[in-house]
């Protein structure tokens, strides 16, 4: 299958790139005809014009479309800008410099440093245009005010452009995620409904009829009542792909682990955390569950609670089995057998957390495992 391409969200910008490189060529090109005559080598000041004309065709053409867009194009055309700036000493004559006369390419120059900052950001566009202001001044060979002023414009431009472009992107992928979600939503929606009106009304019927016959058949409608739980989650839960940000909702892989004696409960809004973080609290909370049902007996019961408390993630397992004796812990410490308590808390410090184990004869077990709340893959 063929993955569509996304398009450039700031393919807009790129046109106004085109447009200011024309305009920017018209004003040069007036700036020739007004100081005609004046040049120490007029055919060389018509010449570079001429291959300003020709270099504006050939960029316009290529920024215009993406697949002919690639960061070499944008490197080459501060390059090949900046050393038509440099042939200024030999086009201008020393009346014409005395009197700060416009460079041959004038503000065409400032054309590289837009587009820096259109490809490569804030940090690329100001880079650019900072290259541009210290070859203006190694074309005028001085280092004044107006030379500064020059490059400080230049760099303002790139600074600019490059946040503008750098929002569009994101704002473009925020809207691309949320539009995929909703997709994702409806899906689940309509799977939901097809899966209500035929697989969960047949499991919900067994397990009625198990519960009502009883002996073997009430195991077997126990099991039923499992399915249909884990089945009910699956279809109602979020997708546990990661997003272009690399996170992946906690939130939905918990509700994945609801059964007819675990029960799960988290916030209303998704808990986004980065794809190992997940993966590693979804296997603590398993081993947890998996503890309870080993030795809790099979009448036990589970609760698992996911807080979001801003600055860090809270994970609670509780059940309502015999607890821990006093004095196991200890044994196992001292023979250095912690199984399962040790294997947990190793995963939790592993992600700069913690996990606590709070037990007691009749009381049941909890296990309450705090980290920090990473919003972004690392």
């Amino acid at each position: 299958m063929t993955v569509a391409r996304t398009p450039d969200p700031i393919t807009p910008m790129w046109r106004g790139v085109i447009a200011f490189r024309w305009l920017t060529w018209a004003f040069a090109c007036g700036t020739v005809i007004v100081q005609s005559g004046h040049y120490q080598r007029e055919w060389l000041a018509w010449s570079i014009v001429g291959v300003m004309a020709l270099w504006s065709v050939v960029s316009s053409f290529l920024y215009l479309r993406e697949r002919t867009r690639p960061p070499a194009l944008v490197v080459f055309d501060l390059v090949f800008t900046t050393a038509l700036l440099l042939t200024s000493p030999w086009v201008l004559s020393d009346a014409q410099f005395a009197l700060n006369v416009p460079l041959i390419t004038t503000v065409w120059a400032a054309v590289p440093p837009v587009a820096a900052g259109a490809r490569f950001g804030a940090s690329g566009g100001v880079l650019a245009g900072l290259v541009v202001g210290v070859a203006t001044g190694l074309a005028r060979e001085k280092f004044d005010l107006d030379v500064a002023r020059d490059g400080v414009l230049l760099a303002a431009a790139g600074l600019l452009v490059g946040m503008a472009a750098t929002m569009g992107r994101r704002s473009a992928a925020r809207l691309e995620q949320a539009l995929r979600k909703e997709a994702a939503t409806a899906e689940r929606e309509r799977l939901a409904r097809s899966i209500h009106d035929s697989v969960l009304q047949v499991l919900a019927r067994v397990r009625k009829r198990g519960n009502e016959v009883g002996g073997e058949a009430a195991e077997l409608a126990r099991l039923a009542g499992e399915q249909e739980i884990a089945l009910r989650s699956l279809v109602t839960t979020e997708p546990l792909t990661p997003n272009d940000g690399g996170t992946v909702s906690l939130r939905a892989a918990l509700q994945l682990l609801a059964t007819s004696s675990v029960q799960v409960s988290t916030p209303a809004d998704d808990v986004e955390l980065p794809a190992r973080v997940t993966e590693e609290l979804v296997a603590v909370t398993r081993e947890a569950l998996a503890n309870v049902e080993k030795h809790a007996g099979p009448g036990a019961h589970a609760w698992v609670l996911l807080e979001d408390l801003g600055s860090e993630v809270v994970v609670s397992i509780r059940d309502d089995g015999p607890g821990i004796p006093d004095g196991v812990l200890e044994r196992a410490a001292a023979e250095g057998h912690l199984g399962v308590v040790e294997s947990i808390r190793g995963r939790v410090r592993d992600l700069g957390g913690s996990a606590t184990l709070d037990t007691a004869p009749g009381q049941g077990t909890e296990w309450e495992v705090r980290v920090p709340s990473t919003r972004g893959a690392k």
